[in-house]
């Protein structure tokens, strides 16, 4: 694949002109491979920095430093506060604004004691279509994304990981815990411990791509890869889903037919109740 290894070229070139960096370093797909080959160019030089607060999951966490090490990479976990911040908890559509922008500051303040140290993020070109408030912040602060600059599209990035021997090459998807409660539902720790609570549960009970969305009534939703649907929905599969997520606090529980969906949109008449308190 020419183009591929052309602009895995590129974005090897492009790390080499940047020299010693900051990399925002959550543990996914593209912040992982970003990572991976920032240090393979530039060794030591390259200072990765998770952030970590109550919208991270602690098995994200553990993820995040486990992948560093398995790269070599320098790495640090870093507290944010955007649960102070009036405009992150009042979730308006606005939310990831404020999250990166707590991010970036912390970042920007490290790299400036580092003496002015570029701060990198894995942004792809598949983000730039969409709604990206973070992306908005990222650009303020002065953070770069080469992935963008290399033109490294995200099944680009799942190839090269492949072929790098990242395990992450085939990680689902994901967010943070945040992004599970509706808009204009306020943010709380509460919220967020549930969440990760019945997340954890699922995930342990087999399922890969999860996501326990909080409805308006305070009940939750299931989302899972569409592929494991029909033992979800089985009476077994029911009933383990259900008493794993009310045990996690939630009132009620469904399990949504329709699958994961990235947006969490509901259409309309699309949802079947698994159990409910």
């Amino acid at each position: 694949m020419p183009a591929l290894d052309d602009r895995y070229l590129d974005l090897r070139l492009h790390l080499a002109r940047t020299g010693p960096c900051i990399i925002a370093f959550s543990g996914g797909v593209d912040s992982t491979f970003l990572l991976k080959v920032a240090h393979d160019v530039l060794g030591r030089g390259v200072q990765a920095f998770t952030a970590v607060s109550s919208s991270l999951a602690a098995s994200e966490r553990a993820e995040a430093v486990s992948l560093a090490r398995l790269i070599g990479a320098t790495h640090r976990l870093v507290e944010t506060h955007e649960l102070n911040d009036p405009g992150y908890l009042a979730n308006d559509g606005r939310r990831c604004y404020f999250c990166k922008r707590e991010l970036f500051r912390v970042l920007g303040t490290i790299a400036r004691q580092a003496g002015g140290l570029p701060v990198l993020y894995g942004a792809i070109p598949d983000d730039l279509g969409d709604d990206r408030p973070g992306m908005r912040a990222a650009e303020e602060s002065g953070a770069r994304a080469p992935l963008i600059e290399a033109g490294l599209t995200k099944s680009m990035i799942r190839e090269l990981s492949k072929r790098l021997r990242l395990p992450t090459w085939d990680k689902p998807a994901m967010a943070c815990l945040a992004s599970r409660i509706p808009a204009s539902t306020p943010v709380t720790v509460e919220a967020l411990g549930r969440i990760e609570r019945a997340e954890a549960a699922v995930r342990s009970l087999g399922y890969r791509q999860v996501r326990v969305r909080l409805e308006a009534d305070g009940s939750a939703r299931i989302e899972l890869d569409r592929e494991v649907l029909d033992r979800a929905l089985s009476p077994e599969g029911r009933r383990a889903l259900s008493g794993a997520v009310l045990a996690a606090g939630f009132p009620g529980v469904s399990i949504d037919p329709r699958g994961y969906r990235p947006s969490g949109v509901l259409p309309p008449g699309a949802r079947l109740e698994a159990s409910s308190r």
